[in-house]
């Protein structure tokens, strides 16, 4: 984990469940964090003849996979020097996903489309390159499954003789990330539809703010 960036991680992990949680409950149950989950569906829906089941996990893999190339393709040539470039994609792509569900879904429901929850696991993928270190993602937000397993190894570490730093980071990112969830539960009891969606997106538009100010400091984001 980038030296000081600990709050950064802290809180772009809580926007990444915050997303997650709120377009897995207004959505048929669609993952846009868990690309193991997406990859499982896409493989055994044909198992199960649901195709439309299969063609949906594997869209959004190659959403999720394309707002990934999108945002390191930009950061190597656009915003080399800006640390904030991930979360202004993910803003952009959450507002898309936003006024494209009010343009295909006027009548105020609170459910949201396929199509704008594929707009969102793009940026979903987008925000898991706000940390990059030699060109590669050092800090992945919405892998859950890899910083349990981190977690856990820095525990034994500990155990072993480490310190509590081979852990801590690793259980704020995990904890964080959970956080997120919860308040995106909360958020799906309250709103639905594209006002779910512009939810998102305004907390999104504030990590950029937060990550910019971050970005000041050089050790921050490296």
């Amino acid at each position: 984990m980038p030296t000081g960036a600990m709050p950064m991680v802290a809180f772009l992990s809580v926007l990444a469940g915050f997303i997650g949680a709120a377009a897995y409950t207004h959505s048929a149950g669609y993952f846009v964090t868990f690309m193991t989950g997406n990859t499982e569906r896409a493989v055994l829906g044909w198992f199960d003849n649901d195709v439309v089941l299969a063609t949906g996990a594997i869209t959004l893999l190659f959403s999720f996979g394309l707002g990934v190339f999108v945002a390191s393709l930009l950061r190597r040539r656009v915003w080399r020097d800006s640390r904030y470039g991930a979360a202004v994609v993910t803003t952009a792509a959450l507002a898309a996903a936003a006024v494209v569900d009010w343009v295909l879904d006027r009548t105020g429901g609170q459910e949201v489309g396929f199509i704008p929850i594929a707009f969102v696991a793009f940026a979903v993928g987008a925000l898991n390159t706000a940390f990059v270190k030699n060109g590669e993602t050092s800090v992945p937000l919405s892998y859950a499954t890899g910083t349990v397993v981190k977690l856990s190894q820095g525990i034994e570490s500990h155990v072993s003789g480490g310190s509590s730093r081979d852990w801590l980071g690793y259980a704020l990112q995990y904890g964080s990330f959970a956080v997120g969830a919860f308040l995106g539960g909360v958020l799906s009891m309250l709103v639905g539809g594209e006002m779910m969606l512009i939810v998102a997106t305004v907390v999104s538009a504030v990590a950029i703010l937060l990550t910019a100010k971050a970005a000041t400091e050089p050790q921050i984001l490296s």
